[in-house]
């Protein structure tokens, strides 16, 4: 029997993903077609009579935008929305900044695709070198980081994600699920594949293949201990959620749009 509401959302469409590049932690803004996906994602929450009582996202701008146009959308500005780096989207190391077709291109698609969506393959880390690297280290934003500065990652696999991801679910949003609250977790591609991850007990290899299009909430239907009663629903118009699932699983391919 369901006992719990959680809602999981990739934010909506980022400038670099809209130029098929791997974005990670550069702080890209959410695009104009990114905005209505947020807005159109909250009208879709408030004509189903959902509601939340805490909101989470990541330190990213693209993550926050999205949960503030979608609580707005709902009429529910007040709600609480409380930031976390350990929601950020997977880093990508030396690949941020690269567009994901010309990778595939240069290393193949399989190769690309490792990178992508294994679980336990880590890319090449960022060094100082990266043109990347001082925007990220020296952002303001991480001197409020639980680890210092030198500390954060330079590179991830989706088990890392996940590895920094859990303590902050266990310690701090499993505590307002138990307590009743419905949550929501504006979040990223990755962060929220390694949460679905650890939630439905997804195998390494069946990872792979989840894929979550931007702006199209999650919803997980919990039991008291927080395992899933039954499959995970992607709300909205299931004919436009195919189609964009199919959009992220090729951006990887030689011949994907890099527009």
């Amino acid at each position: 029997m369901s006992k719990h509401k959680l809602f999981l959302l990739r934010h909506g469409e980022g400038a670099w993903i809209k130029e098929n590049r791997f974005c990670s932690w550069v702080d890209q803004k959410l695009s104009e077609a990114g905005i209505v996906e947020a807005q159109e994602c909250g009208r879709l929450l408030k004509e189903q009579g959902y509601k939340f009582d805490r909101v989470f996202t990541s330190l990213l701008s693209r993550s926050i935008h999205t949960a503030w146009l979608v609580i707005e959308a709902m009429g529910e500005e007040w709600v609480p929305v409380t930031k976390s780096w350990r929601l950020n989207e997977r880093h990508y190391g030396a690949l941020i900044g690269l567009n994901r077709a010309e990778m595939a291109l240069n290393h193949g698609e399989e190769q690309v695709k490792q990178w992508r969506r294994s679980y336990d393959i880590t890319p090449p880390p960022i060094d100082e070198s990266h043109p990347y690297f001082s925007e990220i280290y020296n952002d303001r934003r991480y001197s409020t980081c639980d680890v210092p500065t030198e500390q954060l990652p330079r590179s991830e696999s989706l088990k890392e994600v996940l590895d920094r991801l859990l303590p902050y679910w266990n310690e701090v949003i499993v505590p307002e699920i138990k307590s009743g609250h419905t949550v929501l977790i504006s979040a990223h591609g990755n962060s929220c594949r390694a949460l679905l991850k650890h939630i439905e007990n997804i195998s390494a290899k069946d990872i792979v293949g989840v894929t979550l299009p931007t702006g199209t909430p999650v919803l997980l239907e919990l039991d008291e201990d927080l395992k899933p009663v039954k499959p995970r629903q992607l709300l909205g118009d299931q004919e436009k959620i195919q189609a964009a699932i199919k959009k992220v699983e090729d951006q990887g391919k030689v011949n994907a749009s890099s527009k």
